[in-house]
């Protein structure tokens, strides 16, 4: 018996192909983090690079409820919560003028930038 089944060779994307920057943003402040992110934007896209994003992933809420005394009064409690927001911005086709600008750019204090290359 033979097998009459052909094997597909495996097909690539235009997008593996390419070369991609990602690039991930976490901050506290919502305001921050949208200055931060066009910040590199424009600066991506002023050296000549094709930009897909900002992309906003889902908030991360941290919360934690505590009495407010220390012994009694279980009933009276308080809540905090942290809210971490997320952005993912993607730099296609990169070339060495824009590595060099996203390296030496100045964000501000608290936010937190992950490239991946």
């Amino acid at each position: 018996m033979s097998d009459t089944k052909a094997k597909a060779a495996p097909a690539k994307d235009a997008a593996s192909s390419t070369h991609r920057v990602r690039i991930k943003i976490r901050a506290y402040d919502h305001k921050i983090i949208d200055q931060a992110t066009r910040t590199i934007i424009e600066t991506a896209e002023r050296s000549g690079a094709k930009v897909v994003g900002p992309v906003p992933l889902p908030t991360e809420k941290k919360k934690w409820t505590v009495n407010r005394s220390t012994f009694v009064h279980k009933n009276a409690r308080e809540q905090f919560e942290m809210r971490i927001h997320k952005r993912i911005v993607d730099i296609l086709d990169p070339n060495a003028k824009t590595i060099d600008a996203l390296t030496s750019l100045n964000l501000p204090a608290g936010v937190d930038v992950e490239i991946k290359m």
